[in-house]
């Protein structure tokens, strides 16, 4: 089988292994921070019950969006394809919908466009794919 390089979706891979592989250590590696703010932040609303297991969630959606990006990114040099780079856009847009929901519900309109932001790249890796 004939190596094929990806570049764009390679780097967006790479993109996203590294803002959600840190985004979930730092969250492991302050848990009781991270969950202070985030109980301040939803106090106001309807997951202000479910804060730990929301941001439980999303440490979940992280680490797989990470890990997929880069089996993605190992699949592709190996080439074998782009169904892993695929599953890596897939989790990511939903990591990041998730996100935004939460910034939404906390009317924290600056922290969603900032979403928006990371959005995009998961958008163009799914049309690349």
């Amino acid at each position: 089988m004939e190596t094929q390089l990806h570049p764009a979706i390679i780097i967006t891979l790479a993109f996203f292994a590294i803002t959600f592989i840190q985004s979930g250590y730092d969250k492991i590696n302050d848990w009781k921070g991270n969950l202070g703010w985030l109980k301040g932040h939803f106090a106001n609303t309807i997951i202000k019950n479910a804060v730990p297991q929301s941001l439980a969630l999303i440490l979940v959606l992280e680490i797989l969006a990470g890990a997929f990006s880069v089996i993605g990114i190992i699949k592709l040099l190996m080439g074998e394809g782009t169904a892993f780079a695929e599953i890596a856009g897939i989790a990511s847009a939903i990591t990041l919908l998730f996100l935004l929901l939460g910034q939404r519900l906390a009317k924290d309109y600056d922290g969603a466009r900032t979403i928006v932001i990371y959005f995009i790249p998961a958008i163009l890796l799914l049309t690349w794919v």
